[in-house]
């Protein structure tokens, strides 16, 4: 069997295994979805009533047997605050979360190279350690103290950016840049630590390659034998990187949209989980868990498309 055929096949257990985790541990939590849905005017009759009418006094099997029923027609299920179908909901909140982590990739990923070839260029030298001293320092700081440190500098000191809010595309991309760059950044910044990591390392490591001699000997400018010969084959194993921080940037979002108030999917499951709306909360965390199995597929994908020592056994 191909080894792509073989990566998807693999990938129907993970989901298998993240819908019952998440199954279970949703239904083990202390509430009642009945209790939550009637408020103060709940009584045991009515509570035993509703509970018959959605179906929880059945068996924990059986109710999980109907839930992935329900999954593979599409259905996550509905909110018990709005009764609103779970994902209509989630794929409306989702442009504003894939356009926060994109450019927070963007960002992340353009600070990184870039600082990376310089402190390369000019490694062992002052330029070197500053680099490597912001890229610690993105790790360390966390992402909702940088955010508030952002908000009171830039939205509060300056007055350049917009402290919380969101603009959609359709009302300007001047406007919806203005609202998004500060969130994007606190999100970026860890990220961008992680990333300058991976590609100062291999980048020093490519140094030592013959090939690299070799293309110095014949007269090649320092700064294009870094770009061209160096930098290149740095960036694969940065594709892998960004594949498996998908997971950092879905739980950074959450953090990130609550500080600035973003509508997005982060925000629904915070919002979720406060008011109790299991179902919600249930299908937010499904959704996320599924979208971060197939994004690591495809990142393992192109990282197979791209490299040409494997992309062969595509074959």
């Amino acid at each position: 069997m191909p080894p792509l055929a073989r990566r998807v096949i693999q990938t129907v257990p993970v989901v298998l295994g993240v819908v019952t985790l998440t199954f279970i541990m949703v239904n083990v939590l202390p509430g009642n979805v009945a209790t939550t849905i009637l408020g103060e005017s709940a009584t045991p009759q009515s509570i035993a009533a509703l509970e018959k009418q959605l179906g929880l006094d059945a068996p924990l099997v059986e109710r999980f047997g109907d839930y992935l029923l329900q999954i593979l027609h599409g259905d996550f299920g509905s909110s018990v605050r709005t009764g609103d179908a779970v994902l209509p909901t989630v794929l409306d909140r989702l442009s504003v979360s894939v356009e926060l982590m994109v450019l927070a990739q963007i960002i992340a990923i353009a600070a990184a190279v870039g600082l990376a070839v310089l402190a390369v260029r000019f490694r062992g030298g002052v330029v070197d350690k500053v680099c490597s001293a912001l890229a610690s320092a993105g790790i360390s700081v966390p992402g909702f103290l940088l955010g508030v440190l952002l908000v009171l500098f830039f939205a509060v000191r300056l007055r350049l950016l917009p402290a919380v809010g969101f603009v959609p595309l359709s009302g300007g991309l001047a406007a919806n840049l203005k609202t998004m760059i500060l969130p994007a950044v606190t999100l970026a910044t860890a990220e961008f630590g992680v990333y300058y990591r991976v590609v100062h390392s291999q980048m020093l490591e490519i140094l030592d390659e013959q090939y690299v001699d070799t293309a110095r000997s014949k007269g090649i400018t320092e700064v294009r034998v870094l770009i061209v010969h160096v930098l290149r084959n740095a960036l694969f194993p940065l594709v892998t990187v960004v594949g498996l921080n998908v997971g950092r940037l879905l739980g950074g979002a959450v953090v990130v949209e609550s500080i600035f108030a973003l509508p997005g999917v982060g925000r629904l499951m915070i919002d979720s989980i406060l008011q109790r709306d299991l179902p919600m909360v249930q299908g937010v965390v499904l959704f996320l868990a599924i979208a971060y199995v197939l994004v690591n597929l495809l990142v393992d994908v192109i990282y197979t498309l791209l490299d040409p020592r494997v992309r062969g056994s595509l074959a």
